[in-house]
């Protein structure tokens, strides 16, 4: 076993004595990024240096070793490093095909989330549990904690606005780990045509829900900091308006500003081309003023365990041209503030000066309900 369990958080994949027995002599495929690390190494690395048969990586959004930009298309290559295959699961292809499994015996997820329902690994868990469903392939999933794990909050999805920013009723926040998740999409039916995929979870061990957890590689290029990672869930919501969230700087989802803004607030940053982070951001080159959240207290999110939509109906009350602010047709960095909050309701709320006591009401009784079923599914307290 590598790791040691003196009560310290010990993720799926560091204990390898529970897994290791599952694998040996067989064909195994792995479906993993730059956050599936035993220590300082990646988990495809270490399992080959003990003589696993890996013949083939899936890689999700970012790609297997995390050099492409967000919503980039990652191509099917060779890793360098290893020689073996890579699938790239972003884009076009993001269910396995029936002949990428063929070779295959079992596949392994190990990919570190950040606990949003617009963060995109959790559609990727739920193409490749579809596709081993579909092709009798057992999926045992490396679990590890979820920083945002401490809460549940935010509007449940409506289903007309199922897109790649959500598949699922659930709220923004959904509360749970990619195992726990699993177990929720096989118990719910959620797989297409009701197909139940065999899952084998390996937990975390020593891991309750309320525990503070660092997370030892940054999930994604632009979530770089445990600041930025506690921020996002709220924060990424200005994605869908034509306030920047940071990118095209170092402190991505730690500041929102936007030209307009100039003369409302004293605080302002300039967004750049940032390779690998932010190639073309919005307003780039551009002074954008408004708030620095860099230094924000976020034990006020554990304390409260709510999105803090106050920023959203300041920054739309403080902006000048209010037809712009939710207008995603100015730039193609902006998303459908609708499709990230799930619900069409927000962004009309929000429009009508609804307080923040209202809107969260209307996220009732679906959040409720929400809640009872995901105790059924929890691993942790």
């Amino acid at each position: 076993m590598i790791g040691k369990t003196n009560g310290e958080i010990l993720t799926g994949a560091v204990q390898t004595e529970k897994y290791l027995p599952l694998l040996k002599g067989k064909r195994i495929g792995m479906v993993v990024n730059p956050t599936s690390v035993i220590g300082n190494t990646t988990v495809v690395d270490s399992l080959t240096t003990l003589g696993l048969n890996i013949v083939k990586i899936f890689g999700p959004e970012h790609g297997f070793r995390g050099n492409a930009s967000a919503g980039i298309t990652v191509n099917d290559a060779v890793d360098q490093k290893t020689g073996i295959k890579v699938i790239s699961l972003y884009g076009k292809h993001e269910v396995p095909s029936t002949a990428d499994l063929a070779d295959i015996d079992v596949m392994i997820f190990d990919i570190q989330d950040v606990g949003v329902r617009f963060y995109t690994y959790i559609n990727t868990l739920q193409h490749v549990m579809q596709a081993c469903a579909e092709n009798k392939k057992e999926l045992i999933i490396l679990d590890r904690p979820n920083p945002n794990g401490f809460y549940v909050d935010g509007p449940v999805l409506d289903p007309k606005l199922v897109s790649g920013l959500g598949l699922n009723a659930i709220p923004i926040v959904h509360g749970l780990t990619v195992g726990e998740y699993a177990q929720m999409l096989n118990g719910e039916g959620w797989l297409t045509n009701k197909v139940k995929c065999k899952i084998k979870i390996i937990k975390v061990a020593n891991y309750t829900h309320d525990m503070p957890y660092e997370l030892p590689v940054k999930p994604s290029p632009n979530l770089n900091t445990q600041q930025s990672i506690l921020l996002y869930p709220t924060l990424c919501l200005f994605e869908g308006t034509y306030i920047s969230q940071g990118r095209g700087t170092e402190y991505p989802f730690t500041i929102l500003g936007a030209p307009a803004l100039k003369g409302k607030y004293d605080f302002y940053f300039t967004p750049k081309s940032i390779k690998g982070m932010a190639e073309t951001p919005l307003h780039q080159d551009q002074e954008c003023y408004g708030l620095d959240l860099r230094n924000y207290d976020i034990l006020n999110i554990r304390k409260d365990k709510t999105l803090n939509i106050k920023w959203l109906i300041e920054l739309y009350q403080a902006y000048p041209d209010k037809a712009d602010f939710f207008n995603f047709k100015l730039s193609k960095q902006m998303g459908n503030i609708d499709k990230l909050a799930g619900v069409y309701s927000l962004k009309e709320q929000i429009i009508a000066g609804k307080s923040e006591k209202e809107i969260r009401e209307s996220w009732e009784p679906g959040l409720s309900h929400y809640k009872a079923i995901r105790k059924k599914y929890l691993l942790y307290p």
